[in-house]
């Protein structure tokens, strides 16, 4: 029998990382996850995880602060040594992250800064951190978005942050290939969730105008995002790699 595989999902606890975390866990992957402050949230997604047969672990960890890192492994590696008998797990989802709606001549520094520190350098250095503890011929999907590919007004600091992921991966997959660790980002396109303050969830507009300018004509959820990722921890994607992979019903072709 092989044994269990472990993905750890950052940003876990809703939206789009408790769909991923859920579609790993109906893979029959291990689930540790961190979310930022809703304990009670994270708790439900635990008990999710539980109900389909597979353990589960949620952290705390702000992914803003690069300073939570080192204390943020250790004790993601002790819980591994005691419930796995080693520190190694198979997967990294790097999803985590906040939205902000804000035209390019009114965004402020310390907004440009949130929107790199969470999408780009936690990134880069999470991954850093991770990699001695990731095994070999395990997998990094990094999320990206539809907004890297295309413009719309207002997001020029979080899509130009998610643009340097993209890049990012690609280094990742070239020079991680010696451990045969691939690398890839999952962009999704509008997805209807409290991210950005609910704005691709609760403004009918938006809604509508995104509907019409994608190819099966409506707003994207998160079911339709988790499995895409849980697939790319599969076998059968072991030869995808460096590449970024748009989820988005095909907007604005």
């Amino acid at each position: 029998m092989s044994k269990t595989k472990i993905a750890l999902v950052t940003g876990g606890s809703r939206g789009l990382g408790r769909d991923m975390a859920l579609s790993l866990a109906k893979k029959g992957i291990d689930v540790l996850f961190t979310y930022h402050s809703n304990t009670s949230a994270a708790d439900k997604v635990v008990a999710e995880i539980e109900q389909l047969g597979q353990q589960a672990k949620a952290f705390q960890l702000d992914t803003r602060s690069l300073k939570n890192f080192d204390p943020f492994f250790e004790q993601v590696t002790s819980y591994l040594n005691t419930t796995y008998g080693n520190p190694n797990f198979d997967f990294l989802i790097n999803n985590a992250g906040t939205g902000i709606y804000q035209p390019f001549l009114e965004t402020t520094e310390a907004q440009f800064d949130e929107m790199m520190n969470i999408h780009y350098k936690g990134v880069y250095f999470l991954t850093q951190k991770a990699v001695p503890f990731l095994r070999d011929a395990g997998r990094i999907i990094n999320i990206s978005s539809g907004l890297a590919r295309f413009s719309f007004p207002n997001s020029s600091a979080y899509a130009s942050a998610k643009g340097a992921i993209d890049v990012f991966t690609r280094y990742l997959a070239k020079e991680l290939a010696g451990r045969k660790i691939t690398a890839n980002s999952v962009a999704p396109g509008a997805v209807g969730t409290d991210f950005g303050g609910g704005e691709n969830k609760n403004n009918e507009t938006k809604r509508k105008n995104v509907a019409n300018g994608t190819a099966l004509g409506r707003m994207g959820e998160p079911e339709d995002i988790g499995g895409v990722v849980a697939f790319l921890c599969t076998a059968e994607a072991g030869w995808i790699n460096g590449q970024r992979i748009e989820i988005s019903g095909g907007i604005f072709l």
